[in-house]
């Protein structure tokens, strides 16, 4: 059973992998393009562990691949059907508490 921390941490991963596409060279440039999406304060090792409770969970396609005709691995952050329910789910629940800085407008989840 995951802390209230480590939900935190698994909601924000889906949230921004909902919003955002992150297509990285590789897994270190892959948490430098989610720290910069999220001003997050989340270590290096608590996104590798957040990562692997979402794959595990099954939130999340594998996010090493080989692309057909590369030659070296990308990171990418890819929902799977199960992580897509899960991030409408949050922006339900969220929906109306959150505002764009100041606006008053609702801050809704889009797909890219």
């Amino acid at each position: 059973m995951m802390s209230d921390y480590e939900q935190n941490n698994v909601s924000m991963l889906i949230t921004v992998g909902f919003r955002h596409v992150i297509k990285e060279p590789n897994l270190e440039a892959g948490y430098e393009r989610f720290a910069a999406l999220t001003g997050s304060a989340l270590t290096y090792d608590v996104f590798c562990g957040t990562v692997a409770a979402c794959l595990r969970d099954g939130l999340i396609r594998e996010p090493i691949r080989l692309p057909e005709g590369a030659l070296q691995c990308h990171w990418h952050l890819e929902l799977t059907p199960k992580g897509v329910a899960a991030a409408c789910m949050l922006a339900q629940i969220t929906e109306g508490k959150q505002s764009v800085q100041g606006s008053g407008t609702p801050c809704l989840i889009r797909k890219r």
